[in-house]
């Protein structure tokens, strides 16, 4: 019996951002497959295997001419197509061609789809508002993290853990005695806490005064965690003054962002962590956006060694069952979605097998 893989192959996935392919191919591996993105004719955009037919060396181990991906071992020439054009002295034209794969640039990243290519729609790429808006401002970085691709979705699904593993930045007692309220539209999970008339933590005072704000009152804090598959999370987030409506206040009266989390699996066990946060007060100051973005990653920074030492002791588990406590509503209901998704690809593919 073949193995599926635990992640859905016909959706689109953040691959890398335009800055990692400025001056050279760029070999990521992603849903157990090697690939190699370059800047092919025009400057478009391409990703092909991260494999030369004539010996099999990793093209993204070569370097790009003429829009054409050249093989850094012997020089085989192989375009945005996956096709064999040329190679120094040889005859090369029959050589079979290399999987390509659609790709698309949008929204500040670049997408792929790792699937079956004749189901690539680019409209099925999410609308990001904040990412085409002069009026918002976005900050963000990679991390390559050793562990299941819904592990992460989990943790994002249920910030009870900002408590204890974010205790100096973003944590505070208050987030877990507050109720998550979860609900599901369609493939969307929704999970929110609201918190009134409580301290702002660290974090959340630095960008009160960002935004020109007293840090020393009481806030009313929010957080909106929203998952859609195959595994983006975006999150509201943010306080007011306290008394003046919450996630509602006026923009003058409040500090808010969208935390911004792509996670495109790398392996079973590994994935490729887009993080990022996009707030509409002050976009032009580009110092606050850097302070920010400084202190994010080093939040995020603080859950990769939980995740990657949840994912060894599940290893070496592997027949334990976990416990679910209303707090992991969100989680559960997005890996359901999830699950959904995997055996809809399934009996796809089993039906095309027999026709």
């Amino acid at each position: 019996m073949t193995h599926q893989a635990p992640y859905p192959k016909n959706t689109w996935y953040v691959a890398c951002t335009p800055d990692e392919l400025e001056d050279k191919p760029l070999g990521r591996t992603i849903c157990n497959e090697p690939i190699v993105f370059f800047r092919g004719d025009e400057g478009r955009v391409a990703a092909v295997e991260d494999f030369c037919p004539h010996r099999g060396a990793p093209l993204s181990l070569g370097f790009v001419r003429d829009g054409k991906l050249v093989c850094g071992y012997h020089g085989l020439e192989m375009g945005c197509n996956g096709k064999c054009s040329s190679m120094p002295g040889q005859r090369v034209r029959g050589f079979p061609s290399i999987r390509a794969y659609p790709v698309e640039e949008r929204h500040g990243f670049v997408w792929i789809w790792p699937g079956d290519p004749d189901k690539a729609d680019p409209a099925l790429i999410p609308e990001l508002h904040w990412a085409n808006d002069p009026a918002w401002a976005y900050g963000g970085g990679l991390y390559h993290i050793h562990c299941d691709y819904r592990l992460m979705i989990d943790n994002l699904m249920d910030l009870t853990h900002e408590t204890y593993v974010h205790a100096s930045s973003i944590g505070q007692p208050e987030i877990e005695e507050a109720a998550p309220e979860t609900k599901v539209e369609g493939d969307e999970v929704t999970t929110g806490r609201h918190m009134h008339d409580i301290p702002a933590p660290p974090f959340w005072q630095t960008a009160l005064r960002g935004n020109g704000l007293a840090d020393d009152v009481p806030v009313d804090r929010w957080q909106i965690c929203r998952f859609t598959p195959p595994s983006h999370v975006l999150i509201e987030v943010g306080v007011a003054h306290a008394g003046h409506g919450g996630y509602d206040a006026p923009a003058n009266l409040k500090a808010s962002s969208i935390v911004v989390d792509f996670i495109t699996p790398e392996t079973d066990t590994s994935i490729w962590y887009f993080w990022g946060m996009a707030r509409n007060f002050k976009p032009e100051d580009q110092e606050l956006t850097d302070q920010i973005r400084e202190g994010q990653g080093q939040i995020f920074s603080e859950d990769l060694e939980m995740l990657e030492s949840q994912q060894r002791n599940l290893l070496r588990y592997p027949d334990r069952q976990l416990l679910k406590l209303n707090i992991d509503g969100g989680g559960v209901q997005a890996r359901r979605v999830i699950d959904r998704i995997l055996a809809e690809e399934r009996e796809s593919r089993d039906t095309e097998a027999t026709t």
